[in-house]
């Protein structure tokens, strides 16, 4: 029990394993897809949400865990420390349910520190992972938490979207911009930035949004050494040709991997969608 546990959510899209290698409990999300509720990852899929927006007939919503999920994960770490690190706290109430949840447990002797990411998908991911290898490696409370910190402002959140439609539906984006970015089928490219989703920049076609969001990656990486993970929603083939590309235009590379999107973040951004996160450090 002297050990210090991390605790996240689903959106985070670990690559497939990791979460399991490091221990980290991952509390799910929920999504209801026409009027039917369950857990992203566990009882909806990616292919689920991707569908349901395809057919453009079935309503998607999604919400956060609640704090007794989360209590449970806490008692389910078996720890008495834990951080627990989520996705950006202006994009969902999750962060708020953890630190209903914190209190819950103190009661019973689980101290909870709550990291809001600021971010979303590898954006919550990599500090996941930083504060996993420092709790691994034997580091105290607060070491934990400040190594999830370090790497949330050390990661950059870029992601491309066929249509910007499906994010101001769910209120995540302005419909100012919406119309911007829908006019004369302009594409889209986004960051994740001071916790929000912004317009960073518009281009014509498809392709010349993949090119920029290499030479936007390559911009945030410098010459720093990375870790990459490529993201897509129904899209596999596009994600493999933009990691081979953020490959041969990063610098320095020290991992790269390509993980799908869930069903809570699908709902946002649509099928088609691309991501790219760089962890520079």
């Amino acid at each position: 029990m002297s050990r210090v546990a991390v605790v996240t959510d689903s959106t985070a899209y670990l690559p497939e394993g990791l979460a399991a290698s490091y221990g980290v409990q991952v509390v799910p999300l929920h999504v209801v897809l026409g009027g039917i509720s369950g857990q992203e990852n566990v009882d909806l899929s990616p292919a689920d949400v991707a569908a349901a927006l395809t057919e453009r007939r079935v309503h998607v919503t999604t919400s956060r865990p609640t704090p007794a999920e989360l209590a449970d994960a806490y008692r389910a770490s078996r720890a008495n420390q834990v951080v627990s690190v989520h996705l950006s706290g202006k994009l969902s109430g999750t962060s708020d349910s953890a630190r209903l949840a914190a209190q819950a447990v103190a009661a019973e002797g689980i101290e909870v520190v709550v990291v809001d990411s600021g971010s979303v998908a590898m954006g919550v991911g990599f500090p996941v992972l930083a504060a996993a290898e420092e709790a691994a490696a034997g580091g105290r409370l607060a070491e934990v938490e400040a190594a999830a910190v370090a790497a949330a402002r050390d990661t950059t959140t870029l992601f491309y979207v066929d249509t910007l439609e499906h994010l101001r539906r769910g209120g995540r984006l302005g419909a100012t911009s919406a119309l911007v970015g829908a006019a004369l089928g302009v594409k889209p490219l986004l960051r994740v930035d001071g916790g929000e989703i912004k317009l960073l920049e518009k281009v014509r076609t498809f392709s010349k949004a993949v090119a920029r969001l290499v030479e936007v990656s390559a911009e945030a990486a410098g010459e720093r050494p990375v870790d990459v993970v490529v993201h897509h929603l129904a899209a596999p083939e596009r994600a493999d040709q933009l990691a081979q590309d953020l490959r041969a235009a990063l610098p320095e590379v020290r991992s790269l991997r390509t993980s799908e999107l869930g069903a809570v973040v699908g709902a946002h951004v649509g099928p088609g969608c691309l991501g790219v996160v760089l962890w520079a450090h």
